[in-house]
């Protein structure tokens, strides 16, 4: 069997790859449980020595990695040499206080040594999204790398080119051989892996469907998964706001790689005093942005990954249409050369409860508007969602913003007067539909390590 990368810029394959056998699997395995013992004794100071050679690999491939993601998903070129560096600071990020976040911590009791001590688990499994191909696989593998855990990385099936580079870049880094290998497999045979007692534990980043499914079977084997699923983030917008400042971000938020991101900002919760005018600029914000070839590094906005996701996006806007949502932008396939993949930046307002908007997360450029009479019903509208992975407040007054933030919002990240990202210093997750477990930060790195008591009497 095989699979293929499409250029979703014209439908054009960009590249075919012949999937592993089965034996070839069991083989990946066998080897990365052969690599684990000598890689956990590998101490701290020479495993960040190669992620930071791993770093510099990565800086210096930018410009064929941020080539390939274009072509294999339609990310903008100056969008994937942004994810590019971030890769690299993950991992110096992890180089320089790996270690610190593992050291064991000295517990006073009535023994005459207690202590915690932080020990890898030995092989985990990560699922991978086409989204941003190598940040997601990044921001994992350098605190599963640098705990002394093996990685082996199931991609998604679209984005394989981008999965065997992260091997590459792995061994001329100089890693040990094996303590990171690829999967070429698709996702019917992810089963199969979870159940093989090498692997220890499970981290996936993807839809809530596919996030359940492996949180299930992770549990009934009593294996450790960490999620990070979908999501609709809200951004409050209240009537003190910089509306220039916020249309903006919202409107940056919203089309950031090409609106498919499980943290762009995606539902627009306006306080009725300023909805109509913050909607007037943010039609100009999301209208310019300049759509085009993702080559071009003056191009906004690319294609959508694969034109399936981009017919059903457009499926999704004439449904709300037709349950009462209005369109003041787009809504509409672009007129293009070849079979491509894009979509107009487009936003629906009037979005009320019993819409499928309402409670769908709409992964592309399509930003919904819904209106409220003041803060508290902005708050109640925001956190009334399944999914609560990032939310953000707009407003003047920043103790009120930040009190909001802090005690009143349902989500994993909530930021003030700006857009939600991921930080590798700071912890990165969801509640409810959009997951559980973190990455990044002192969070991260122990994740996936026995938190083990040492007690010597």
């Amino acid at each position: 069997m095989s699979m293929q990368s499409i250029n979703p810029v014209n439908g054009e394959v960009v590249n075919t790859y012949k999937e592993d056998s089965e034996a070839a699997v069991d083989k990946k395995l066998e080897q990365a449980q052969a690599a684990f013992i000598p890689w956990r004794n590998c101490i701290f100071k020479e495993r960040a020595v190669l992620l930071i050679k791993a770093a510099a690999v990565l800086r210096k491939h930018r410009e064929e990695l941020a080539t390939l993601m274009a072509l294999e998903m339609g990310k903008p070129l100056k969008n994937g040499l942004e994810e590019i560096e971030k890769c690299a600071i993950v991992c110096e990020y992890y180089s320089e206080n790996g270690e610190k976040y593992l050291k064991d911590e000295l517990i006073a009791t009535e023994a005459t040594r207690s202590y915690v001590s932080y020990q890898p688990l030995g092989v985990v499994l990560a699922i991978m999204p086409w989204n941003f191909p190598f940040w997601q696989a990044f921001r994992f593998l350098a605190p599963g790398l640098m705990a002394g855990n093996c990685v082996l990385l199931k991609h998604a099936s679209n984005v394989t080119g981008c999965a065997l580079a992260i091997e590459k870049i792995i061994r001329e880094a100089g890693f040990p051989k094996n303590v990171f290998q690829t999967l070429v497999i698709g996702s019917e045979r992810i089963k199969k892996v979870i159940e093989n007692p090498i692997i220890k534990a499970v981290t996936l980043t993807g839809s809530t469907t596919a996030g359940m499914q492996v949180a299930q079977q992770a549990a009934g084997l009593l294996k450790k998964a960490v999620l990070e699923l979908g999501g609709s983030d809200a951004y409050l917008v209240l009537e003190d706001a910089d509306l220039e400042y916020a249309a903006g971000v919202c409107a940056e938020s919203r089309l950031i790689n090409n609106g498919q991101s499980c943290i762009a900002a995606k539902r627009f919760i306006l306080v009725e005093r300023i909805a109509e005018d913050f909607t007037k600029r943010f039609i100009k914000k999301m209208s310019a942005k300049k759509t085009g070839d993702p080559l071009q590094k003056t191009t906004d906005l690319g294609p959508m990954a694969r034109k399936d996701l981009r017919d059903q996006l457009h499926q999704q806007v004439l449904d709300n249409i037709a349950a009462g949502a209005e369109c003041i932008l787009g809504g509409n396939i672009p007129e293009q050369d070849g079979d491509h993949a894009y979509y107009t930046p487009t936003i629906l307002t009037g979005i009320k409860k019993g819409m499928p908007a309402y409670t769908e997360e709409i992964f592309g450029p399509v930003a919904l508007v819904i209106h409220a009479k003041d803060a508290d019903e902005a708050v109640k509208i925001a956190n009334d969602s399944p999914f609560g992975l990032g939310a953000a407040i707009f407003t003047r007054n920043e103790v009120k913003g930040e009190q909001i933030a802090r005690n009143y919002f349902q989500a994993g990240s909530c930021f003030v007067n700006s857009l939600v990202k991921s930080d590798p210093r700071l912890p990165f997750g969801g509640i409810k539909q959009s997951g559980y477990g973190r990455e990044l930060g002192i969070f991260g790195i122990r994740e996936f390590v026995n938190i083990k008591t040492v007690y010597v009497r």
